[in-house]
């Protein structure tokens, strides 16, 4: 991971804002991705003579506790409260959803006299796992769209963001939790401090809590540029995660590495109290590991944006040589990392002409910005592409899987993280 220890200065930003952790002020940019719009606003086809706004993509890392982080530009409401991502759309992590049920279940005793709440629960597509095993259940989730489905799922669902003030009122109601989890929302909270006060509130004295993230390090060796947007306000690595816990009385007693979303970690803590968790060695593995790729200090930030540059000249040529040789390009999927992909490398429907979803919500819609059109994936049959670009890199396989027919025309997928590759 040469191009990431590099002892070389990094980028003073121009305007001082502070940590939404510790408070220092920010002056290292980590990376700057230009402008793009918000990822998951895709308009409809009466929309596209509307002006877009933009924001900057512009990361900064805090010197003092190293969170790396994006500015807040629109509040968690405009972003979340009409959310077009369902979880249930990816087989894949419905699989690792069950998986990780029959695991908390099985490690901590759940049953029916336990509670476990989810923050941040989407459209029922994990808890409706743990009701399987009659487990009772809570999803918070503050997109009344998707929490409809997780309710006519039997899936139980509070309408609501997260924070001190709910945790209170389920605390006052005696609905203290055996299990609180949150998968993938920990980076789409701008007010840190609140939410994992509201955490530790939650949590029984005994409870365990279980966070998943994609984990600053993969992002950074796997140059995964493309999970920076707006929805996600921060990137962590172990080492800053276990800062934060312990500010609000958590402890991180063990800690997975998982494929999931380019590289994930899933974080287990306890209320610091609890001395029944010893804190197992993977921990201090794991730091010794960040440590190694130069995360502990704030000279391990530097040499990200090169590496990025370097995969945006890859992708940009690969696309124009396709495109001088008459080839036609289509992608697949229409997820949030693709706006970012997309602006950051100044690619529109000139060179990819369209993409597919399974997602009823997006098709017939266009992609933020570019405006390319969104289908259903049966286009893909109809039109038959030399080249299928896959967006949501992360479930590679699976789609892989999924189009292996594009082979009977000789069409082959294109893969642009962590570098371009042809299948």
């Amino acid at each position: 991971m040469a191009t990431t220890t590099t002892s070389a200065p990094l980028e003073q930003a121009a305007e001082v804002k502070p940590c939404r952790f510790c408070g220092t002020g920010l002056r290292r940019t980590f990376v700057d991705l230009g402008m793009s719009p918000l990822c998951e606003t895709y308009p409809a086809e009466t929309e596209l003579n509307r002006g877009e706004v933009y924001y900057p993509l512009h990361v900064q890392v805090c010197e003092k506790c190293l969170l790396v982080q994006l500015e807040e530009y629109e509040t968690p409401d405009k972003i979340f409260s009409d959310y077009p991502y369902f979880s249930s759309f990816s087989d894949s992590w419905l699989r690792h959803a069950e998986q990780y049920c029959r695991r908390m279940v099985s490690r901590f005793g759940l049953g029916a006299q336990s509670f476990a709440v989810e923050v941040a629960s989407n459209d029922g597509y994990l808890l409706q796992y743990l009701v399987k095993q009659g487990v009772p259940v809570l999803g918070v989730e503050p997109a009344a769209n998707v929490a409809k489905v997780a309710l006519e799922r039997g899936v139980p669902t509070v309408v609501r963001f997260f924070g001190v003030a709910l945790a209170n009122e389920l605390a006052a109601q005696g609905r203290r939790a055996d299990l609180v989890l949150g998968n993938n929302v920990l980076a789409q909270v701008p007010d840190l401090n609140d939410f994992v006060e509201g955490l530790k509130i939650l949590l029984k004295p005994s409870g365990v809590l279980t966070l998943e993230f994609p984990h600053l390090l993969q992002l950074i060796e796997q140059n995964e540029f493309d999970t920076i947007y707006h929805e996600h306000f921060s990137y962590f690595s172990m080492y800053t995660t276990i800062r934060i816990l312990e500010a609000h009385g958590l402890k991180a007693f063990d800690v997975e590495e998982l494929a999931s979303h380019g590289g994930s970690l899933r974080v287990y803590a306890c209320r610091v109290e609890n001395a029944a968790r010893a804190v197992e060695p993977a921990v201090g593995e794991l730091l010794a590991k960040e440590a190694r790729a130069g995360l502990a200090s704030i000279e391990g930030y530097g040499g990200f944006a090169a590496q990025v540059k370097s995969t945006k000249l890859a992708f940009v040529e690969f696309l124009l040589a396709a495109a001088r040789e008459g080839k036609s390009v289509a992608g697949y999927g229409a997820p949030g990392k693709s706006a970012t992909l997309l602006h950051y490398c100044g690619i529109g429907k000139d060179l990819i002409a369209y993409t597919v979803d399974r997602s009823p919500y997006k098709q017939g819609r266009f992609l933020p910005g570019t405006h390319i059109p969104i289908y259903h994936p049966d286009r893909i049959r109809e039109t038959r592409p030399d080249y299928v670009v896959i967006l949501p890199w992360n479930l590679k396989t699976e789609i892989l899987q999924q189009l292996q027919f594009i082979r009977e025309w000789g069409g082959r997928f294109v893969v642009p993280i962590p570098k371009v590759a042809v299948y």
